[in-house]
């Protein structure tokens, strides 16, 4: 569970500004997003073949 403390004389914009940092950075969006709904294993080899594929051709692009 993600949780911020608030130090004295401290905003509350800036106590959920850090907890929105916070609550980005571990993911749990990510894994809720992928735990909504079934994704085959074939399915999900394919996506990864293509993420793969992407990066390399985004890194050769930089490359040049």
């Amino acid at each position: 569970m993600i949780g911020v403390t608030i130090q004295s004389n401290e905003s509350i914009d800036r106590a959920l500004r850090r907890f929105k940092k916070k609550y980005e950075r571990s993911g749990v969006l990510r894994e809720f997003k992928k735990r909504a709904f079934f994704v085959k294993p074939s399915v999900d080899r394919r996506m990864s073949r293509m993420k793969a594929a992407r990066r390399q051709h985004r890194a050769q692009m930089e490359q040049e």
